[in-house]
């Protein structure tokens, strides 16, 4: 059964979202397009946005390999302090009042290279990485994961370049300069993060409080997302409403004209200001790869000036960004004293 099928067997429409193409020269199409879909949902499509398809298979192939490696072997590189590293099954809880256990996913952090002798190494979500392909913490790693490294960094540098693009359209969807978002409060020193995911092949069951992912709105500004051909990503297109209504979000391969394979998409999203999403298990294994972009630690996240009047007042006071994202990640994830109670 192919992934169109088996989401019409599944009873759950289809969302239509709106493509954006970063190869277009039409600027004014494209910021209609993205404006459009942030007061829909959210969530479109970037197509053609310049990073090649051997790249993204790549990191899908390193991530397999690295996911199928024995748990014992994938807890030597245990997510730390700075949420760098691995995370096991259930170590996420996005929805706790109705999940049951937690997230049937495992996932693994990259964020930007800053060695210790760094002064920004200080920060939360700064500092080096855990590279499984260094030191003894994994046997034949080198052998087993071949240019995992440069892979990821190579490809972390190049999502970070989209997804500023893809910022200077909001800019102006916003009504904004299309600099706006690069001022050096706000984007100078980002907080980008790369996570691998996967989902084990489980079959959700909401009514029991089992998802690959619980409902949730991701943490910070943007989120790129390329996906394997496994349907899974669902939207909910009236979350105050009971029951809610979820429809699918399809990967997607693009083309220009002068192209010629299919590229993988990005599905893109506004980060908090996105609409709640979740993953639901069909029983097959799904793989994807997620890039967050963040503000700077210190930038302010605050209500901006075209998106507030006197008679629409902002509705959330101003809170610095790395607060905000501690209180995010601290709320979601597991508490590491559980591993080290259990001697991991």
């Amino acid at each position: 059964m192919d992934g169109a099928n088996a989401v019409e067997a599944a009873g759950v429409s289809t969302s239509a979202l709106n493509r954006i193409d970063l190869s277009s020269s039409d600027i004014r199409q494209s910021v209609s397009l993205l404006k459009q879909a942030c007061l829909d949902s959210g969530f479109f499509y970037v197509i053609n946005h310049g990073i090649g398809q051997d790249l993204m298979e790549e990191v899908f192939a390193q991530s397999r390999r690295f996911f199928g490696l024995p748990l014992s072997e994938k807890m030597k590189l245990l997510r730390n302090e700075k949420h760098r590293g691995y995370t096991p099954l259930f170590d996420e809880v996005l929805d706790a009042a109705n999940q049951i256990q937690g997230d049937y996913k495992e996932g693994y952090y990259i964020g930007t290279e800053v060695p210790e002798d760094d002064p920004d190494v200080q920060k939360p979500h700064f500092g080096p990485n855990l590279w499984p392909s260094e030191g003894n913490q994994l046997l034949n790693m080198i052998s087993i994961l071949p240019r995992w490294r440069q892979t990821m960094e190579i490809f972390h540098s190049q999502a970070l370049n989209v997804a500023k693009v893809v910022a200077r359209i909001i800019a102006l969807a916003l009504d904004l300069e299309a600099d706006f978002f690069d001022k050096p409060e706000i984007l100078g020193k980002p907080i980008p993060i790369l996570r691998l995911l996967h989902y084990e092949g489980l079959i959700s069951d909401p009514s029991k409080g089992i998802y690959g992912a619980g409902a949730h709105s991701d943490f910070g500004f943007l989120t790129l997302l390329a996906t394997d051909d496994v349907p899974g990503l669902q939207i909910c297109k009236n979350k105050d409403a009971k029951p809610q209504a979820w429809e699918y979000v399809q990967p997607l391969k693009g083309k220009s004209p002068t192209e010629l394979e299919r590229k993988i998409a990005f599905i893109v999203n506004l980060g908090d200001m996105s609409t709640l999403h979740r993953v639901i298990g069909n029983g097959q294994e799904r793989y994807s790869i997620a890039f967050f972009l963040e503000p700077n630690h210190e930038c302010l996240v605050e209500c901006l000036p075209t998106c507030m009047s006197e008679e629409n007042p902002p509705r959330f006071p101003p809170i610095l960004c790395q607060t905000y994202l501690a209180q995010r990640y601290g709320d979601t994830h597991a508490d590491l004293d559980v591993y080290r109670k259990e001697g991991v």
